[in-house]
């Protein structure tokens, strides 16, 4: 049985079915992966939902659905290395990732990786879209022992790696939040400030020393709000403010993080040193809940759909 989030049209989470596909079978240098879980991102339902992004990405009607999975190799195509039938494994593999069975090119622009025996399916599910692309958020603006980092969006998907990250390189973090999620943020280490009007005068209270460095994980407003306190604008990084984001600050994401990245997140989790709290779970038959909820853009953490 081969089950798979499918859609044939751009649109809500209304659009997406699950379907008996036929069984995808690896090429030379690929290899199959059994999925046991998928960690959902907002990239995931914006692909489905926006033509004019899914074509950016070269997503195609009609398409699959998801991108980061954990699971283990069950097939390995001719010529593949790296990987054995039988190893724990996970990874991304964007518009195709919420099925049984997924193909992946490790060698080309699928990320795959071995999962270490002290991390979850349901965690491993989760790292590749959001490790890196806060471990490339960090990187582009240098954070360091002594800095004092301001962190927009920090209780989202994206935002606990960012926070945790940040905090052991030795930083202070301000992260920006809903009030309702500032205890959630303090228990890894970031000191909580409501987002919207006056951000700027809370963080300066906050901060009387002034911030040194930002990262704006949702929009514009953390990185204008640095730039107002008189960050320079290559101290200050956005991942999701487009190509030309304002006052001339850095935009970023996964695809500039460092081969190394994963494993030192991977590391840092075998060690205590970071947590990835997940939210919720679903079965992949409420692939629809389970995407209504991340589209939210409220939950604590991260979403994941098992099978």
């Amino acid at each position: 049985m081969n089950r798979a989030v499918t859609y044939e049209t751009f649109g809500g989470p209304e659009v997406l079915e699950v379907r008996q596909v036929a069984d995808p079978h690896p090429g030379a240098a690929e290899v199959r992966v059994r999925v046991a879980a998928v960690g959902l991102n907002p990239m995931d339902w914006i692909l489905s939902s926006i033509p004019e992004v899914a074509q950016q990405f070269g997503v195609t009607l009609p398409s699959g659905f998801g991108t980061d999975f954990a699971g283990i190799v069950d097939e390995v195509g001719e010529g593949a290395s790296g990987f054995a039938v039988g190893d724990r494994v996970y990874g991304a593999a964007t518009g195709r990732a919420a099925a049984d069975l997924v193909v992946v090119d490790p060698s080309g622009a699928d990320t795959l990786r071995r999962t270490p025996a002290e991390i979850s399916d349901e965690v491993a599910s989760t790292l590749a879209v959001a490790g890196t692309t806060a471990a490339a958020a960090l990187a582009a603006i240098g954070v360091k022992a002594g800095d004092t980092v301001l962190i927009g969006g920090a209780a989202g998907g994206v935002g606990v790696f960012a926070v945790q990250l940040a905090r052991l390189a030795g930083a202070r973090v301000i992260g920006t939040a809903a009030e309702g999620t500032f205890d959630f943020l303090r228990q890894f280490g970031a000191d909580p400030a409501a987002y919207g009007p006056g951000l700027e005068d809370r963080v300066r209270a906050m901060a009387p020393d002034g911030i040194s460095a930002a990262t704006d994980l949702y929009g514009t407003e953390a990185a204008e709000t640095a730039l107002a306190l008189g960050v320079p604008p290559e101290r200050i990084s956005t991942i999701a403010a487009g190509p030309n984001p304002p006052g001339g600050v850095r935009p970023t994401g996964g695809i500039d993080a460092r081969p190394e990245d994963l494993k030192r997140i991977t590391d840092a989790i075998v060690a205590g040193q970071v947590t990835v709290p997940i939210a919720a779970v679903f079965p992949i038959e409420q692939i629809r809940e389970a995407v209504r909820l991340q589209a939210e853009r409220h939950v604590h953490g991260k979403v994941v759909v098992t099978l």
